[in-house]
This record gives C-alpha cells, structure tokens and sequence, in this order.
C-alpha cells in the first residue's frame, strides 16, 4: 500500500512541475489540473485507507465500519484510475497506428 502511496505522490509531482512549467492556453492546463485534483483524491483515499489499516494492525481501531470503508473506497479510486490509465493508453497506441 505504501508503494502505491510513493507512486501517486510522484506522479502527483511531476503533474504540478508540468502545470508550473506549462505556458500553453487553458484547455491543457485545465486537463493536467483536473488529472491533478483526481490523483491527489485517490492518493488522499490511500492514505486514509493505509491509516485504518494501521490502526486495525494495532488494535487502535475506533469503528471498523468506517475503517472497511474507507479500504474499499481507495480500492475502488485505485481500480477505476488504472482503467482510465489503460484506456489512455490503448487510445494513444491506437493513435500511433493511424497512417499519415
């Protein structure tokens, strides 16, 4: 889980060099901030989710409920950006097979 947590914070990283960096108009500064606002909100779940898991580790748990769900919550935040990295992915090579 904490790899995970290292991977979306660096991804999270380069995005902001890139926002920073960028001097284009605003249609592609306004897609790397919502990419942007959509890692740092499953980096934000993950987070949450290693938290209750550590404290059910150690018995600190408070509500077990609210610890399963938040472990299903970033479960789920992850599925569904690795889906929307893949279809990124396969429309980008799809791209790279059209002729000129």
């Amino acid at each position: 889980m904490a790899n995970l947590v290292g991977s979306i914070s660096q991804l999270n990283r380069s995005l902001n060099n890139q926002v920073n960096n960028s001097s284009t108009n605003n249609t592609n500064s306004d897609f790397l901030s919502i990419l942007k606002d959509a890692i740092n909100d499953v980096n934000n779940k993950q987070i949450k989710a290693d938290n209750a898991l550590r404290d059910i580790a150690t018995g600190e748990v408070k509500d077990l409920h609210q610890a399963a769900i938040a472990i299903d919550k970033a479960e789920i935040s992850m599925k569904m950006m690795l889906e929307v990295r893949n279809k990124a992915l396969n429309a980008y090579k799809e791209i790279l097979k059209t002729p000129l």
